[in-house]
């Protein structure tokens, strides 16, 4: 049943042309553009607007004894922060994202076709 399942979606157009083109992670080795590092840097200020500044509005809804501060601006920060992310994938994560997915799907399917084909 595996060795059926490995084959169906071996023979899906997504891992045949990543086999056939010999996908591999080339892209990485260009410099990257400004929008690509645009987006790097949406994702890591997500990142410290986050977690971090909800806590940060807890530990200040806790010495002003206003639990309302952390109460509404912990899901609007943690929201925002979500959007920022959301636009630093758009802008930076599409390609690269999509030239590491090939890769990985041409790796994992080959070793899992040897595996397949020598379980005979």
């Amino acid at each position: 049943m595996i060795r059926q399942s490995i084959l169906k979606i071996a023979d899906t157009c997504f891992v045949r042309s990543a086999i056939d083109e010999q996908a591999d992670l080339s892209a990485f080795k260009d410099k990257p553009t400004v929008l690509v590092l645009a987006g790097i840097f949406c994702i890591g200020f997500s990142f410290v607007i986050g977690w971090p500044a909800v806590g940060a509005l807890g530990v200040l809804s806790v010495r002003l004894h206003n639990p309302w501060i952390a109460g509404v601006g912990g899901p609007l920060i943690y929201g925002l922060s979500h959007l920022i992310f959301m636009l630093g994938m758009y802008l930076s994560g599409a390609i690269y994202s999509m030239v590491f997915l090939r890769w990985l799907t041409r790796v994992s399917m080959e070793k899992l076709l040897i595996w397949a084909k020598s379980n005979n």
